[in-house]
């Protein structure tokens, strides 16, 4: 609250101070008082004036001050009413009042809100555990009768069955750490489930699934990790060349410190331009206009799940040409710790 601003705002009562001071000096002058008394009076009210203005600037001052920093500092600003001391002065308490009834209104909207978000996912949830087991019923038949039907059914049948995968963990995603077990895993079991979940797509599309130096172990979970990979290789299959002959490679590389899982493919890339942006929710690019259809959830879910496993994750590609996403683990001294 700034002393130039408190000052405009009360211009007018200033004004009237200075008005009744003037006519105050002039009744005194029209009475012939004293020279002596009509200075001592003078000097009272403006004295008394300045006494009033001064008090009532510091205390707003105060409120204000210790508002403002609050508000600036809260991550939830909604919660600053929580942080500060209702006011002492008339219009502070008006203002206070107003906004915690606000305030309150939208803490019980918000509430509802999300109740109807947790249900509303808690269906979801329901749903694809429901719809899961048709779709599991169907791959084994089309497994079981793999000559008696055409490709493209089954193909769809496996789209769809991925396409639920998806949804079930990206409603899961947001509080994923719930449903955490972090302990040390072997990159090399992570992979192999990984391929024999997508085999029949791999061979189907003869793609080259090569694998090296992943005999290591790590620190994560190993559903969501097999999740993550999953995606990662149905990305591959999904934008590999038509033209080309397809290969997928999933190699790590140790450090002193860390981990380095890659998983790398010869298919169409990604532009320069969409390479920054390739995680950010919904986000289709150039890809996914000219090669396949795309969601633009796959690499965000992949992203989410990264950062909240405390893995990093950098994407690299040159169009036309390779893609290769790293995902990084550090090494935990302290799980080791006996």
């Amino acid at each position: 609250m700034r002393f130039t601003s408190y000052i405009k705002d009360k211009l007018f009562c200033i004004v009237t101070y200075v008005a009744f001071f003037l006519v105050f000096w002039l009744m005194m002058l029209a009475f012939r008082s004293p020279a002596p008394l009509i200075r001592a009076f003078a000097l009272l009210l403006f004295f008394l004036a300045a006494a009033n203005l001064s008090w009532d600037y510091l205390r707003k001052r105060k409120f204000y001050q210790e508002f403002q920093y609050n508000l600036e500092y809260l991550d939830k600003k909604y919660l600053v009413l929580e942080t500060i001391e209702k006011p002492g002065f008339y219009e502070g308490q008006i203002w206070h009042g107003a906004m915690y009834e606000i305030n309150k209104s939208m803490l019980e909207h918000l509430k509802r809100y999300e109740e109807s978000i947790r249900d509303f996912k808690e269906y979801i949830e329901l749903w694809v555990h429901e719809v899961k087991l048709p779709i599991a019923s169907l791959l084994l038949m089309c497994h079981n009768n793999r000559g008696a039907l055409e490709k493209k059914y089954v193909e769809q049948i496996r789209r769809v069955d991925g396409y639920t995968d998806q949804v079930l963990y990206y409603v899961r995603s947001e509080h994923s750490e719930n449903d955490y077990l972090i302990k040390e895993v072997a990159l090399a079991d992570l992979v192999r489930k990984t391929a024999l979940k997508n085999k029949d797509d791999l061979l189907e599309n003869e793609v080259e699934f090569s694998v090296e130096h992943v005999d290591v172990s790590v620190i994560t979970d190993a559903k969501w990790m097999e999740f993550i990979l999953n995606q990662l290789v149905n990305n591959s299959m999904k934008y590999k060349k038509k033209e080309d002959s397809s290969v997928i490679r999933i190699f790590a590389r140790q450090d002193a410190d860390k981990t380095v899982l890659h998983v790398w493919d010869n298919g169409v890339g990604i532009a320069a331009g969409d390479l920054p942006q390739v995680c950010k929710k919904a986000f289709t690019g150039e890809n996914g206009r000219t090669h396949a259809k795309s969601t633009g959830m796959g690499l965000f879910i992949v992203k989410r799940l990264c950062t909240k496993l405390g893995h990093g994750i950098e994407i690299n590609s040159r169009a036309g040409e390779y893609t290769d996403v790293a995902i990084t683990f550090t090494k935990n001294d302290y799980y080791f710790r006996d």
